[in-house]
């Protein structure tokens, strides 16, 4: 593993003309949003949450979507606020050296940080599509629906399968945002992997594409990845307050 410190990785920021960040759940934890597989993780702490996440379990249950949707009603989500990391990546876009910000983050925090140059892997959990015609609507309009009593709200078009419009294990990728992604990846003279345990295909693979591209990997998380062998830097400091110093903003 690197033992590269912080102002040297900075230096490298700095001196980066194109530099693409990929974002997990490590980044939206200081928002109150917990991620997947730490210590505190929603499926560290319950294993058998994961199901809830399955598509072929999502669609072949009705008792799990009505888990799933009374999860949704009461997600940190929808009380959460951008944090200093979400801040630091939006200010440091302004400099016009951000190529690309790729999260698998569904949260949406990102973009309410004023962030614009977000490309969403795995959906957003602020919106909610049918799983049979492709509506899609905003969650706002389906959550006061679980309030009056639905437990699984069906589409409104054609009565399908409504789930949040977030990929699920089990299910494709959007191809055009998948392409997006890796041409962000190639683009880039640094790849910062950020809050991610880098454990997700394809997302964890751009890491492996970027480096294939020329450009320097640096690895932000509190626990290891796969990548730390491979990444030119490794940094476990809390990322709130070590994205800032990095980023020069």
């Amino acid at each position: 593993m690197s033992t590269t410190s912080v102002a040297e990785a900075a230096r490298w920021f700095a001196e980066a003309a194109s530099i693409t960040v990929l974002t997990g759940a490590g980044v939206s934890t200081d928002s109150g949003i917990p991620d997947f597989r730490g210590p505190q993780g929603v499926w560290t702490r319950n294993p058998a949450a994961e199901k809830l996440f399955t598509i072929d379990n999502y669609l072949a249950d009705p008792e799990v979507r009505r888990q799933a949707w009374a999860a949704r009603r009461t997600s940190p989500l929808w009380t959460a606020e951008p944090n200093a990391a979400h801040r630091a990546l939006a200010d440091f876009e302004r400099t016009g050296r951000l190529r690309a910000l790729v999260t698998q983050n569904t949260d949406g925090l990102h973009q309410a940080a004023g962030s614009g140059r977000v490309i969403e892997l795995h959906g957003t959990a602020r919106e909610a599509a049918c799983l049979d015609c492709g509506a899609r609507m905003p969650m706002t309009e389906v959550l006061p629906r679980l309030e009056a009593g639905e437990a699984d709200p069906p589409c409104l078009e054609c009565g399908g399968i409504l789930k949040s419009a977030t990929i699920s294990f089990g299910q494709q990728l959007d191809g055009d945002v998948l392409d997006a992604a890796a041409e962000a990846a190639r683009d880039a003279d640094l790849f910062a992997a950020i809050g991610t345990s880098l454990g997700v295909y394809p997302a964890a693979g751009l890491c492996d594409y970027a480096v294939a591209h020329g450009a320097r990997l640096v690895v932000v998380n509190a626990e290891p990845t796969p990548y730390d062998d491979v990444a030119d830097a490794v940094l476990r400091e809390p990322i709130g307050d070590v994205l800032p110093r990095l980023l020069g903003v």
